[in-house]
């Protein structure tokens, strides 16, 4: 007897994710397609830090390392959303190509200025019509960061144009919950975006 009532606890739940993510299934493409933009844009700032170094610009590479972790984060985040509504993320293979460190910023400021501006507004527009709270949650958690992220590129250039890159932020704090950036070398005492207390921030500084 208690077999059957847990197979049939099973079937229910089952059910349950299947008509919720019929109801969704817009929000569940947007999530795979912001799953996969954020593991890329992780890999991509990951070795955009790597060239600025090489180039010499320490506190830029500690900065597209930082936001490097921060699109991990939104990843990891978009990814559980899905696996809640009985999905998988698709396997991603990021492709990008690296240039010199100004180069790179411009492609940054670009991609930022994209998700923040129109992808996702649009993801968390559809995902607020099909009642998707966690999905609008973790879609806003990631555009009000890359909003962050594009104010933070668009001052790396300016400096690097002016010859003054060796006077930006030397350290950077991510939160861990939902990736929000911080360019201050004592942050607030606890994320703007999910309250997350400070004391638990990651710390950029090499």
């Amino acid at each position: 007897m208690k077999k059957t009532l847990s197979s049939l606890m099973i079937l229910a739940i089952l059910a349950g994710c299947q008509a919720f993510a019929a109801q969704a299934d817009k929000t569940i493409a947007n999530l795979k397609e912001a799953y996969k933009g954020e593991s890329t844009a992780s890999a991509k700032y990951a070795a955009f830090a790597n060239q600025a170094k090489k180039e010499g610009f320490v506190q830029i590479g500690i900065m597209f390392a930082a936001t490097s972790k921060a699109e991990a984060i939104h990843a990891e985040n978009h990814k559980k959303v899905l696996e809640k509504m009985g999905q998988k993320p698709d396997p991603v293979k990021p492709e990008f190509l690296v240039k010199t460190t100004r180069e790179n910023l411009e492609d940054a400021i670009k991609g930022e200025t994209y998700e923040m501006t129109t992808m996702y507004p649009g993801f968390i527009s559809t995902a607020k019509a099909e009642n998707a709270s966690d999905a609008t949650k973790s879609l806003r958690w990631a555009m009000d960061t890359e909003k962050k992220h594009q104010a933070m590129y668009r001052s790396a250039l300016t400096a690097l144009d002016g010859n003054q890159a060796h006077t930006l932020p030397k350290v950077y704090w991510v939160c861990p919950k939902c990736g929000n950036t911080y360019n201050e070398i004592k942050p607030e005492a606890s994320c703007s975006f999910c309250s997350t207390s400070s004391s638990k921030f990651l710390r950029f500084d090499k």
